[in-house]
């Protein structure tokens, strides 16, 4: 039987949508085997084996390690489920961490490596869209198993058919010797929103919010939206630069895409331009951004945005 492997980087209850893309993008490759660093309760596993994962692998004393390294140690780990399962390939989320872990498992295992995919075929064909979204490639790696980080929302998940309880594998991991080491952890302020990279839906704010990112988060809350925002607006302090999208920032793939206030440079179409759909909001008629958008709104923000957020809750109540 052909095994691949997804990696999770955690595990909640229930399965996010972003971890159930990740098995069904895995199950395609073969029969998917989930490997988290982190600890995972008896609930985790019965719901992974009713999405169709036939195994879950973590280390011994799962959350110690890991937590001390900087990622050399999931890399490890992986590499020993590799070899255990003689896996056909690798599953990551497209996240910095994802990618991270990407390069440092091809150059251990001398395999090749494919960023930023949005679908997977069945014979190991990787879809991913390059040069800002202006073309769509196919790509296989010709060296060793494939390791491959995949775009939330690109895969549509199914239930199987048959879903049988998983095998829990702990195995041993020697701590290795990290080229760096996390010396300190601060929890960052929850927000209450979806995850910017993994959301079906973003809002984001650029210069023509003028500092104020309130209308851009009062639509975001009544859509269960993540913000975004562009870098003219982060380099101005207005946002914190982890919810930068562009080039320079976050890339994204959301089922719906709202810029509001942004002009549509290059740098940022390059981080959202594979969204499904786009709407502009712009109270400039020649921005470059309602040369992509599905939808383009000429307006201020400031009228446009809050009368959207009142028909939502309107029709919500």
């Amino acid at each position: 039987m052909a095994f691949s492997l997804v990696y999770l980087d955690s595990i909640s209850s229930p399965l996010s949508g972003a971890s159930l893309e990740l098995i069904a993008a895995g199950r395609r490759l073969g029969d998917p085997v989930v490997v988290s660093a982190q600890p995972v309760s008896d609930e985790s596993v019965a719901e992974l084996g009713a999405a169709g994962v036939s195994g879950v692998v973590v280390p011994e004393n799962a959350g110690t390690e890991a937590q001390t390294n900087f990622l050399t140690f999931e890399t490890q780990l992986l590499a020993i489920a590799l070899s255990e399962t003689e896996a056909s390939g690798v599953v990551l989320p497209n996240s910095l961490n994802g990618k991270e872990i990407a390069a440092r498992l091809g150059v251990k295992l001398n395999a090749g490596v494919v960023t930023d995919a949005v679908d997977i075929a069945e014979d190991g064909t990787v879809t991913k869209s390059v040069l800002a979204g202006a073309y769509t490639t196919q790509a296989r790696v010709t060296e060793g198993p494939l390791i491959v980080t995949l775009k939330a929302n690109s895969v549509e998940y199914t239930a199987p058919a048959a879903a049988e309880e998983p095998d829990l594998l702990e195995i041993p991991v020697e701590d290795p010797a990290p080229g760096a080491r996390v010396v300190e952890v601060r929890e960052k302020a929850v927000s209450g929103r979806p995850d910017l990279t993994a959301a079906r839906i973003v809002v984001s704010g650029g210069r023509g919010v003028d500092g104020d990112f309130t209308p851009v988060e009062d639509l975001a809350d009544a859509l269960g939206a993540a913000v975004g925002a562009s870098r003219a607006a982060v380099d101005a302090g207005w946002i914190n630069h982890d919810l930068q999208v562009g080039q320079t920032g976050k890339t994204v793939a959301p089922q719906l895409y709202i810029a509001a206030g942004i002009s549509g440079a290059i740098q940022h179409k390059a981080g959202m331009q594979t969204s499904r759909v786009i709407v502009a909001v712009n109270d400039d008629p020649d921005s470059p951004i309602f040369e992509i958008a599905d939808l383009g709104i000429v307006g201020d923000l400031k009228n446009v945005l809050p009368q959207a957020a009142a028909e939502l809750r309107k029709r919500n109540d």
